[in-house]
């Protein structure tokens, strides 16, 4: 859902939960948004006979009848945890692939490697040193994401006595929940991007259409931009603190005293 899509405004700007349903074939199909994009295309060979279609519309329609009409909307916080936990687990992992290939590359710049290859009959400018990736500090964003995680798994356990709550508590549950999203927005939004606010998905900067996940960290480790990586962590941990007390927040109102 991170890409630039329709849903952009709802989703990345203001933070409001969505989902993207449909179904994928084999392949791309790579006519997609081209002058082969056709109606005859989809029922000649996308979909003939609106089978897809129609089972796509009933299966969307059914989560939107499960949505409107829940007594306490179903989530899942422990997803969203293993979801961002892995999201984290690659922007460290990137960061030290950076570190090994720059070590490795300045090895070679400086024992002249790529002067003693280079052909004699042309002209190469020799790359020059790249600076030394230093050691980020991500502990704020481990220990919030571990926050997270004893959050979310006691959301997880008291979520089946929800029904038992009496109807004006639901309602403030479910207050909380749907709004749970809105609080990865951060107002001052992304680097070079400030109407693009979420701190999980966005798409990317410098490659368009295509999602960024942790975009603030991802892009800047990209761009060899150390400052601005170490002040994307930093925004990024304080942006799921505010959800961490969001979902601490509906646990609480599942504890054994709301009943």
């Amino acid at each position: 859902m991170g890409a630039g899509s329709d849903y952009s405004p709802f989703l990345q700007h203001l933070g409001i939960a969505s989902i993207n349903l449909g179904f994928g074939g084999e392949n791309q199909g790579g006519e997609y948004h081209s002058i082969y994009d056709s109606y005859d295309l989809f029922v000649k060979f996308k979909d003939p006979g609106f089978q897809y279609g129609v089972a796509l519309s009933k299966t969307a329609g059914r989560v939107t009848l499960r949505f409107a009409n829940a007594d306490v909307l179903p989530f899942d916080f422990n997803t969203f945890y293993k979801t961002v936990s892995d999201y984290a687990t690659e922007v460290k992992t990137l960061l030290e692939t950076t570190r090994t290939e720059t070590e490795t590359e300045n090895k070679i710049i400086k024992e002249k490697l790529y002067d003693l290859a280079r052909d004699p009959k042309k002209t190469y400018k020799s790359p020059t040193a790249k600076e030394a990736v230093p050691f980020l500090n991500f502990s704020e964003l481990e220990n919030t994401l571990a926050r997270l995680k004893d959050s979310a798994d006691a959301f997880q356990k008291l979520y089946n006595k929800s029904l038992q709550l009496p109807v004006a508590k639901q309602k403030e549950l479910n207050n909380v929940l749907y709004q749970a999203e809105r609080s990865l927005i951060y107002v001052n939004g992304l680097p070079r991007r400030p109407w693009y606010k979420h701190e999980i998905y966005a798409p990317g900067y410098y490659t368009g259409y295509g999602v960024k996940t942790l975009p603030a960290i991802r892009e800047a480790i990209e761009q060899r931009n150390w400052k601005e990586a170490q002040e994307g962590i930093d925004v990024v941990s304080k942006t799921l603190h505010t959800y961490v007390e969001q979902v601490s927040a509906a646990a609480a109102l599942l504890s054994p005293k709301a009943f």
